[in-house]
């Protein structure tokens, strides 16, 4: 059965699109749809999504290429020259159907296109589908810099299909779970108890445990975006891992070899744990082990690490903020650590993950 999980002025749907888009399509009056794909969703997800909500023919569909060196300035380019080119009005709904990069992007192309139109995010990854595609922030990197230019605009539906989780190759899928570990540790003790004790399967085995695994790390991003939608306080804990995973992620980047979103932030997570001295460092380097592959950070790239830390959204006069779990679920830490404390953390996940 749905679940539905109402945030602000908008919900998000768990279940079949079969019983939740098209109903929800059905109270509306939009003049025009226009579905923004990249090549793998386009490819993977298109055919699926169109089955299900049986759209007819006409409706316009945007391709972009597939991956976070898109989520850029030129792509919204590309992206507005063909909302001109179809004659996009402010009274059409852009529907955004992918991860994180076109829930991101596309929200953000809608968000500004003739100072804002509908839309709405239709999550195809485990990571878009408990994470990004929750709360309203948009935007695209710039030089490097991960989510600099963008704005806070809600959509106006989310609807979370997990038969879509079933396109998703297997690195895919661990990408998202460290989001969903992230959400165990800042506000489901049960959640996290969970992880440790038994086996996740990948996203191909879809089972009722799976679903209850997902309805609970969406709770814990509603929860957190309902207290704090425009990120003034409790919502900076949903940053638990980021701010060295970002920078390891936007370090990685330009090499022969990237490293996914979750994957940086598994990295981010056992570092920041061991810089705040988390009473569940162990269990956060076991949980993470039992499912990330290791992948060392070479002691060349630490200093640019840290010059892309210094980029970070947190930031306060100059000095390096990172957030950290409390004592308690949805309680958090401040921290703000110097160049030597980080190395050194970097270091210890080298060592410990190994």
């Amino acid at each position: 059965m749905p679940h539905t999980f109402q945030s602000g002025d908008y919900s998000i749907s768990l279940g079949d699109l079969r019983s939740t888009f098209k109903a929800w399509l059905h109270t509306r009056d939009y003049s025009q749809l226009y579905i923004i794909t990249d090549e793998n969703t386009h490819r993977a997800c298109l055919p699926v999504f169109r089955e299900k909500t049986e759209l007819p023919d006409w409706v316009k569909v945007a391709k972009i290429p597939a991956g976070e060196h898109f989520k850029s300035l030129d792509t919204c380019q590309a992206i507005w020259q063909q909302m001109l080119d179809t004659q996009l009005d402010r009274k059409a709904l852009v529907v955004n159907l992918g991860g994180g990069v076109i829930g991101d992007m596309g929200g953000f192309c809608a968000a500004t296109w003739k100072r804002g139109v509908d839309f709405i995010q239709i999550p195809t990854t485990l990571l878009a589908m408990t994470d990004a595609a929750i709360g309203g922030k948009l935007g695209i990197d710039f030089q490097g810099v991960k989510n600099t230019i963008g704005v806070f605009k809600n959509p106006a539906a989310v609807f979370a299909d997990p038969d879509f989780l079933k396109t998703l190759p297997e690195r895919e899928w661990r990408s998202g779970f460290a989001e969903v570990i992230k959400h165990a540790l800042i506000g489901d003790p049960e959640l996290w108890q969970r992880l440790q004790s038994e086996a996740v399967t990948g996203s191909h085995h879809l089972t009722d445990k799976w679903y209850d695994i997902l309805r609970a790390s969406i709770a814990v991003k509603v929860r957190v975006v309902q207290e704090d939608p425009l990120e003034k306080g409790l919502r900076a804990i949903l940053n638990f891992g980021h701010t060295i995973g970002h920078a390891v992620e936007s370090c990685f980047l330009e090499t022969d070899n990237p490293i996914t979103h979750g994957e940086a932030v598994a990295v981010g997570m056992v570092c920041e744990s061991w810089i705040g001295n988390l009473g569940k460092l162990e269990e956060v380097i076991a949980v993470i082990k039992s499912h990330f592959p290791h992948r060392p950070v070479p002691e060349s790239a630490f200093p640019g690490i840290w010059n892309l830390m210094h980029q970070d959204k947190k930031n306060v006069a100059g000095k390096v903020r990172m957030t950290l779990p409390g004592a308690e679920p949805f309680s958090m830490r401040i921290l703000e650590p110097d160049r030597q404390v980080v190395e050194q953390s970097l270091l210890f996940y080298n060592e410990s993950s190994s």
